[in-house]
């Protein structure tokens, strides 16, 4: 059974559109973006990883131009303090009072670049800030917008001066991606695009109201999901706490990952119901960062992706009707 688009908004119809779009800035890296549209529908955070150069910026900047949300960027540093990032109250002498000034976290998308090199005291406030949705200035709390969506960089080559994010902190992340170095043929495209362009900047077409992706997001709480389906996540994550290569299995926040992932992912595909094959597109993404691996794994290359993998071919698949009511 497909989705009903009778009525509001159409989650693939949208989806694709808004792939579309920021992919006349992102070339060949359409199924990073659609992950990344998957964890937007999900109301989740993304951490993305990769070398310098690979559009990490663009990319959030393109998402937030075309779901036409209000964007602000933090540039993490040693010296960021948590007043830089949340705001706060400065003396206003011309009204002869104290007046709320909001830091840049107050907006729908935020990008928290290289925010392993900030200190683990601003680490924590924009953290705290993820998990709670609010801040909280002087005793006052004050929620943040709705949407609210943070998509943090890494550099993975420099570690000098840096302040890994620890493993509890990066459980508050729904995802973290790659991206991955363009092939010849993308990367000539790319040289093509910016030549007629004649401009660095990038001109993007809105295709959503904020409006609409919360209304996507209403759409795919509504995405079946099968007992069988339920039990196949908790195997996967409970399967990672005891693998013999893994020190520190997956939390619940795992699991809960899977499951509206997997949800977004029907979504976009068109459907009501989810598939075991959404649960195996995020596996990786969802649980690589929440599983520490013994120390003799820790300088391995890709150690983590190779154990899920594993562990995802030695559980078993259940097997579900394509049509649910």
């Amino acid at each position: 059974m497909e989705i009903d688009h009778n009525s509001g908004v159409s989650v693939p119809d949208l989806s694709a559109k808004v792939i579309q779009e920021v992919g006349k800035a992102i070339v060949g890296k359409d199924d990073v973006l659609a992950k990344i549209m998957a964890s937007i529908l999900a109301g989740g955070h993304i951490i993305l990883e990769d070398y310098p150069g690979l559009a990490k910026t663009l990319i959030a900047n393109s998402f937030a131009s075309v779901l036409s949300m209000s964007f602000r960027r933090i540039q993490f540093t040693p010296d960021l303090l948590p007043g830089d990032i949340t705001g706060g109250y400065v003396y206003d002498r011309g009204q002869n009072q104290f007046i709320l000034r909001k830091g840049p976290l107050f907006a729908n998308l935020v990008l928290a670049d290289e925010i392993n090199r900030a200190s683990p005291r601003t680490q924590s406030a924009l953290l705290e800030a993820m998990q709670e949705r609010q801040v909280t200035l002087e005793g006052e709390t004050m929620k943040l917008p709705e949407p609210f969506i943070v998509i943090a960089t890494q550099n993975p080559i420099e570690y000098e001066g840096t302040f890994p994010l620890p493993e509890a902190q990066l459980d508050r992340f729904l995802v973290k991606l790659t991206i991955g170095y363009p092939n010849p043929g993308e990367e000539k495209e790319i040289i093509r695009r910016r030549r007629e362009r004649k401009q660095d900047e990038h001109q993007f077409s809105v295709v959503s109201s904020v409006q609409d992706l919360l209304d996507m997001r209403r759409k795919v709480e509504d995405i079946f999901l099968d007992e069988d389906i339920e039990q196949y996540i908790v195997d996967i994550t409970s399967k990672t706490r005891s693998h013999r290569q893994v020190a520190v299995g997956a939390s619940p926040r795992g699991s809960l990952a899977l499951l509206k992932l997997s949800r977004a992912w029907a979504a976009m595909q068109g459907r009501s119901f989810v598939l075991p094959d959404d649960v195996k597109t995020f596996v990786k993404p969802a649980l690589g960062h929440r599983i520490i691996l013994q120390p003799d794994l820790w300088s391995t290359p890709q150690a983590a992706d190779k154990i899920l993998s594993d562990l995802m071919q030695a559980i078993p698949v259940p097997v579900t009707q394509d049509i649910r009511q």
